[in-house]
C-alpha cells in the first residue's frame, strides 16, 4: 500500500505488532547521507541515549530496536512489545552529512514492513538538510505518521529539537548551569565512532551525538539559514504582551521544526460556550487558551490578532483579540453571554460563519476550534468538512475536558475530503499540559494541509471553481435524466 505525506493510523490493522516491525528508510542522491532512530520520552526528549540507533550504536540495550545498514539506508527491526515505557515514541529521521539539501535528492523511500510505502522525489522538499521521515508512537496501542518534514538547519536543529546536540570531538562539553536543580547531572555522550571499536570506519572523523543537561534550553539552537524575515516574535511579545513571554522559545521550537517562521496566515479561535463548558471558563481555562493561542496569530497574522467567535445554540463574533485587549477577551459576565447565546451546542451554526469570511481568502486560515463536546450530528459535520476541503481553511478541532466528540475522533482517516483538512486531539485539562506539546500538537498537521493548500489549488481558489463547475455539470445532467427518465 503506498500512502502520502501526513498519513496516520493503528499498525495493528496491518501487522501483529507481537513479532518484529522492520522500518526501512533509503535516500538516492549524491551526498552522504545519515539514517537515525530516536527513542523519545512523554516530553519528546532523547532522555536516554541508549535509544538512539545510527551508524555508530545499531543496538538498543536489550535489542528492542536493531538497526542494519542496507543499499542506500537502514533498517530498524523493532520489537514494539519489549519497548520500555519510558520510550512513548519512535522517531525516524535522515540527514545529510556535508553538503547538499533534500531538494536535490532523486527519491527517499519509507517502508514499514511490506505492507506500507511511501515515497518522495526532491520536489517534495526544500532547502531541508534533515527531516523526520516517519514516527511510531503510542496512542491506544502502536500508530504510525508518515512525516517527510524537516530542519533547514540539518542534523544539529533536529537533535536540538529532541534534546541532543552535535559535538566536536575537541570542544567540551558545555559545563551545567550552577542555578539548576538538576545541573549535577554530567551531559550523557554517544561515543564517536573514533572512540569506539568501529573505528575503521569511514565515518570516523564525523563529531559524537550528546544529550545536555536538563538545564540547558535545547529551544535556542535554530537553524541559521531558516531565521526569519519577520520582525522576532520575542520583541513583539516583550513590547506587546510580556505576561506571555514564556511561551514564545517553546512556540518557536515547533514553529522552527515545521519550518513555519515565514508563514503568513488568517488565525482564528472558535471558543465554545455551552453550559457545559461553565467550569472552564469559572477556574480560567477560556482565558489560558486565549493567552496561548494569541502568541499563534502574533507571528501568522500579518496584522498580529486573533479573529474570535463564541458558540453554543447560537454564535457571536467577538472583536479581534490582540496584545492590548487580550486579559478582556473573556468577559467579566460570561454567564450573561453563554445565556444570551443558549447552552446547547450548535458547531455548524459558527462553521458557516467562518467558512462566509475565509472562503474566498487567498491567504491560509488556521482555525483553532474548542470545544467539550456534543458532536453528534455526523453526517451533517461530515458534509461540511468535505465540502469545506475546496477552500483556504485548516480546522484544528480540540477536545477539553469533554466527550462525545463524535466524528472528530475518526478525522485522521476520514475519506471524501478533497486535501486533509483537520485536525482533532483530546485534552484533559489544557492548563497542565507543557507549553511545547502543547503547541507540537496544534501545528502537527497545519503544515502538511498548508504545501498540499499550495499545490492543489487551494489557496487560489481554483479547486473550488472546478470543484463547482462539477457539481453544475453533474446537476444539469442529473436534471436531463429526470426529464428523460434515464
Amino acid at each position: 500500500m503506498n500512502v502520502e505525506r501526513g498519513t496516520r493510523d493503528k499498525l495493528e490493522k496491518y501487522f501483529d505488532i507481537s513479532r518484529p516491525l522492520k522500518v526501512s528508510l533509503q535516500v538516492q542522491g549524491s551526498a552522504t547521507y545519515d539514517f537515525c532512530c530516536f527513542g523519545v520520552d512523554k516530553d519528546e526528549k532523547l532522555s536516554d541515549d541508549r535509544y538512539m540507533i545510527f551508524y555508530n550504536q545499531m543496538n538498543s540495550p536489550r535489542s528492542e530496536i536493531v538497526g542494519a545498514n542496507i543499499d542506500s539506508g537502514m533498517t530498524f527491526t523493532i520489537k514494539l512489545n519489549d519497548l520500555p515505557q519510558t520510550i512513548q515514541k519512535l522517531v525516524f529521521t535522515a540527514s545529510i552529512d556535508g553538503n547538499g539539501t533534500m531538494r536535490e535528492i532523486s527519491s527517499h523511500k519509507i517502508s514499514i514492513g511490506d505492507e506500507i510505502n511511501a515515497t518522495f522525489g526532491g520536489k517534495d522538499f526544500e532547502q531541508e538538510k534533515a527531516i523526520t521521515s516517519l514516527e511510531i508512537y503510542r496512542k491506544n496501542g502502536w500508530r504510525f505518521n508518515v512525516v517527510a518534514r524537516g530542519f533547514n538547519g540539518g542534523l544539529d536543529a533536529l537533535l536540538a529539537f529532541y534534546g541532543g546536540e552535535q559535538a566536536d570531538d575537541e570542544t567540551p562539553a558545555p559545563a551545567p548551569t550552577p542555578a539548576s536543580t538538576k545541573s549535577s547531572r554530567p551531559p550523557i555522550k554517544i561515543s564517536s565512532p573514533s572512540q569506539s571499536a568501529s573505528s575503521t570506519s569511514t565515518k570516523s572523523t564525523r563529531s559524537p551525538f550528546r544529550i545536555p543537561p536538563p538545564s540547558q534550553s535545547t529551544s535556542s539552537t535554530s537553524p541559521t539559514d531558516s531565521a526569519p524575515k519577520k520582525i522576532s516574535l520575542e520583541k513583539k511579545i516583550q513590547d506587546g504582551a510580556p505576561k506571555l513571554v514564556s511561551l514564545v522559545k517553546p512556540l518557536k521550537v515547533e514553529l522552527e521544526k515545521r519550518n513555519l517562521l515565514d508563514v503568513t496566515a488568517n488565525v482564528t479561535l472558535v471558543m465554545d460556550i455551552s453550559g457545559s463548558m461553565s467550569n472552564s471558563y469559572r477556574n480560567g481555562t477560556v482565558q489560558e487558551i486565549v493567552n496561548k493561542i494569541l502568541p499563534i496569530a502574533v507571528q501568522f497574522d500579518d496584522d498580529g490578532e486573533l479573529d474570535f467567535w463564541y458558540f453554543a445554540d447560537r454564535c457571536q463574533r467577538r472583536p479581534t483579540v490582540n496584545m492590548k485587549n487580550y486579559e478582556q477577551a473573556v468577559p467579566d459576565d460570561w454567564d450573561r453571554l453563554m445565556s444570551s447565546l443558549g447552552y446547547g451546542t450548535n458547531e455548524l451554526v459558527v462553521m458557516r460563519e467562518v467558512v462566509a469570511e475565509f472562503e474566498t481568502s487567498t491567504l491560509p486560515a488556521y482555525v483553532v476550534f474548542i470545544t467539550d463536546g456534543g458532536f453528534y450530528n455526523r453526517n451533517a459535520i461530515k458534509n461540511f468538512l468535505i465540502e469545506a476541503s475546496y477552500l483556504p481553511i485548516f480546522w484544528q478541532f480540540v477536545g477539553v475536558s469533554g466527550s462525545g466528540y463524535g466524528l472528530l475522533e475518526e478525522l485522521d482517516t476520514m475519506s471524501g475530503r478533497y486535501v486533509d483538512n483537520a485536525n482533532f486531539f483530546a485534552l484533559d485539562d489544557f492548563r497542565s499540559v507543557p507549553n511545547q506539546e502543547l503547541y507540537s500538537r496544534l501545528l502537527n498537521e497545519f503544515p502538511a494541509w498548508l504545501k498540499l493548500a499550495k499545490t492543489c489549488g487551494v489557496l487560489d481558489g481554483s479547486a473550488k471553481r472546478s470543484q463547482s463547475i462539477k457539481s453544475a455539470e453533474q446537476s444539469f445532467t442529473d436534471k436531463i435524466k429526470g426529464l428523460l427518465r434515464l
